[in-house]
């Protein structure tokens, strides 16, 4: 009797899978092989209106800006993925903890200094900040950090460089407003921050895993992410250089307090990644250098995705008041250090 009990009891437990896999809807869901296929389809049968579409002189320039942006900014996006990988899987995360002061508000202004010789992208200072507060760093400096990496890193200052040719200028301002901004939050972060507002951070997706299969994750997860976010900010670009009338840009770009909040708005909606935006800063040219110096340095700081991961990783409640904090000292910082150095 015994054997009759269970036998029904492990069949119960294996029928509801059988149930669930054949069902149509799964079948049809759409994934990327999927999607891309339809593309394609959709490419061949269509192939004739497109390729009078794209000998329009309006679409011809967009795609000119379009392809021009995409092609400065890979090279610097990959170099930095990779960068980041091995700076989130190799290095530990003590090592940060021996290296900053044990007093906040010294360990402040080194963490922001560090972001300057230490690679990382949003997308791994988010996780390593998570990963200093966890190991038993000052939150004010793990936040520090968390800015200043991805905003003043050698890739973002060299990509910067070469975006902007002859101007020097815009890369000392760059460094110089991000280093202010980062150091200035973990200050305030240090004297106003509550230890209730910050929830601690969940274990890196990598941990357990070896080296080279979590470093390999780190830059799949990266390459996808950051590359998807450059696409749609270098069409972004490409539709306000080709499309959007010169007229309306010109009134925006002309009123200085306009153009400001309008590139700070426009930084967070594209959630570009910081190796990337300067090529699409670059070709916003109707804009001021104040202007597009907001841009730099608003979007490495807070934008829809970081705003995401920063709730995710720190809880709402942080994020609802770190967030605000930092587009707003970002845009003024970066408008009077553009104001001095521009």
């Amino acid at each position: 009797m015994t054997t009759t009990d269970t036998a029904p009891t492990g069949v119960e437990d294996h029928e509801p899978q059988p149930q669930h896999t054949p069902a149509g809807p799964k079948g049809w869901q759409f994934n990327s092989p999927l999607v891309l296929t339809m593309l394609l389809l959709a490419g061949v049968v269509l192939q004739g209106p497109i390729r009078g579409a794209l000998d329009a002189p309006v679409m011809q320039s967009w795609m000119t800006v379009f392809v021009a942006v995409m092609v400065q900014a890979l090279p610097f996006l990959v170099l930095g993925v990779l960068l980041s990988a091995v700076i989130a899987v190799f290095v530990p995360p003590s090592f940060f903890a021996r290296a900053l002061p044990k007093r906040p508000v010294l360990a402040v202004p080194v963490a922001g200094m560090a972001g300057v010789v230490l690679p990382g992208c949003e997308c791994a200072s988010v996780p390593v900040a998570g990963a200093l507060v966890r190991r038993g760093v000052t939150p004010a400096a793990a936040l520090t950090f968390l800015l200043s990496a991805p905003a003043i890193n050698p890739i973002v200052l060299t990509a910067t460089a070469v975006a902007f040719p002859g101007r020097p200028q815009m890369v000392v301002a760059r460094l110089v407003a991000s280093l202010l901004v980062a150091c200035a939050m973990g200050w305030l972060w240090h004297r106003l921050g509550r230890t209730d507002w910050l929830r601690p951070p969940a274990r890196p997706s990598w941990e357990g895993l070896g080296k080279g299969a979590a470093f390999w994750g780190s830059v799949r997860h990266d390459v996808m992410h950051a590359g998807g976010f450059l696409v749609v900010g270098a069409m972004a670009a490409a539709t306000l250089k080709a499309v959007v009338p010169a007229d309306w840009l010109g009134l925006a770009a002309d009123n200085l307090v306009v153009s400001i909040l309008a590139l700070a708005v426009l930084a967070v909606l594209l959630s570009i990644c910081s190796e990337a935006d300067a090529f699409v800063a670059a070709s916003l040219t109707q804009f001021s250098l104040t202007a597009r110096l907001t841009f730099l340095v608003v979007g490495p700081m807070i934008d829809l995705k970081l705003f995401a991961m920063q709730t995710a990783t720190f809880g709402r409640g942080f994020a609802l008041r770190f967030a605000p904090a930092t587009f707003t000292l970002a845009v003024l910082v970066s408008s009077l250090v553009g104001a001095v150095l521009l």
